[in-house]
């Protein structure tokens, strides 16, 4: 098989959360477990850090990754969805998993995942760990796919575990609380690791307080600390919510240096700021046209977007036109409720299954006194706000992770760079 022929056999032979949704979401360790012991527990043969949380815990995780690899380490990074490529999700100093690897994985090893009938997250997990091995990654970042608890990343034993945020996401498996979400999350929390809560609410504080006791685990809470170590830090990350991340960051660093870790000033502060070249990272408050301005963001939820709305209100423009797709397992009246009334809008989907579609998400936007057409796909939505905008509008494409990835898929075609 060729590379496109094993992605292809991988999406359709093992149940993809990217693509289907609930149904694809394997509770449980058993396999993972399974797969760990086959593969010889490659993760045990390099330091890791463990990253959870709602919002914020891919850009923390690429933003650790790319200071380490300054501060000279070999750096593994393994993060989720991939918005364009598969191979953006097993990363080791910035560069993608190569094509051969993932073909010989799939290949050899067949035979032994196939009647285990592992999730498609249990079995990329897997080879992450073994890919991070068989390169001799220094450390790596690890990013939770779901939850914390339950995932199947969760069987590291990290130097460092880092809890972003909580707030309201994939409730039908993680709870209908920020309490019960917490819980979920914090079952990362390992005996006598070090924890960094990015975020807290009068709900979630107790409960990380209470399982860091039960783990007597240390946890330092990042808004209690003032951090005035790196005056003048100039981050590539410009998304509002992108402040927390870097108090976050920064107040696990001195925790990283504790372990034994060596990080100077220099790699801080060019980590910081060539976050994105260092690492692969994208659409994160990403700009790929001016006049008009255009915008991407992958925040979909609730407390994604609402950081969101408040950056569209520090921008100048003549008229907000504003692409969005949703997926059908969000909060998606909620969602709607905070957007801006006097955008002009163009509702699209995504090519994934779980796409609302979009004249579902009309009907629902004029609801919440949202105005605008539908469109069949995302290439389709920006060509019509492009042919509608003056060169001092903006644009801003968003609401679902699925919809940056089709818009940065399309870019070429869209003439965006």
């Amino acid at each position: 098989m060729d590379y496109q022929n094993t992605l292809t056999y991988l999406y359709n032979s093992v149940p993809m959360f990217q693509q289907v949704g609930g149904s694809a979401y394997k509770e449980g360790l058993e396999n993972t477990r399974i797969l760990d012991e086959h593969f010889g527990h490659p993760h045990r043969s390099f330091r890791t850090i463990h990253v959870a949380g709602t919002n914020g815990k891919g850009s923390c995780s690429h933003t650790l990754a790319a200071i380490l690899q300054e501060a000279g380490y070999r750096v593994g990074l393994y993060t989720s969805p991939h918005l364009v490529d598969f191979r953006e999700r097993i990363r080791i100093n910035g560069s993608p998993i190569p094509e051969e690897y993932v073909v010989h994985f799939v290949e050899k090893e067949r035979d032994f995942f196939e009647p285990l009938h592992p999730s498609f997250f249990e079995l990329t997990t897997a080879m992450a760990f073994r890919y991070f091995a068989d390169e001799k990654v220094d450390v790596a970042i690890i990013e939770v796919g779901l939850g914390g608890r339950l995932d199947c990343t969760n069987i590291i034993h990290p130097d460092l575990c880092i809890i972003t945020n909580i707030s309201f996401d994939h409730t039908q498996f993680l709870g209908d609380t920020l309490a019960k979400i917490a819980g979920e999350k914090a079952g990362i929390i390992k005996p006598g690791i070090p924890v960094v809560i990015g975020e807290t609410t009068p709900e979630t504080k107790p409960v990380f307080l209470q399982k860091a006791a039960a783990e007597k685990a240390p946890v330092v809470f990042a808004e209690e600390r003032i951090n005035n170590d790196y005056p003048g830090l100039k981050t590539e990350l410009q998304g509002l919510y992108q402040l927390k991340n870097t108090r976050t960051i920064l107040t696990a660093l001195p925790l990283l240096k504790e372990s034994g870790y060596h990080i100077d000033e220099r790699s801080v502060r060019n980590g910081f700021a060539r976050v994105c070249e260092l690492t692969g990272l994208m659409g994160r408050w990403q700009k790929l046209q001016e006049s008009p301005t255009l915008i991407c963001d992958t925040g979909h939820n609730v407390g994604g977007i609402t950081y969101i709305v408040e950056q569209l209100k520090q921008q100048t423009y003549r008229q907000l036109h504003i692409i969005i797709g949703m997926v059908n397992d969000k909060d998606i009246s909620g969602v709607l409720a905070l957007l801006p009334k006097d955008a002009v809008y163009y509702f699209t989907k995504a090519s994934v299954k779980r796409a609302l579609p979009e004249e579902e998400l009309c009907r629902l936007a004029a609801q919440a006194g949202l105005q605008g057409n539908c469109y069949p796909d995302v290439p389709a939505a920006v060509t019509a706000a492009q042919e509608k905008s003056h060169p001092e509008d903006f644009i801003f494409v968003g609401g679902s992770s699925f919809i940056v990835a089709d818009l940065l898929a399309n870019r070429d075609a869209l003439n965006l760079h």
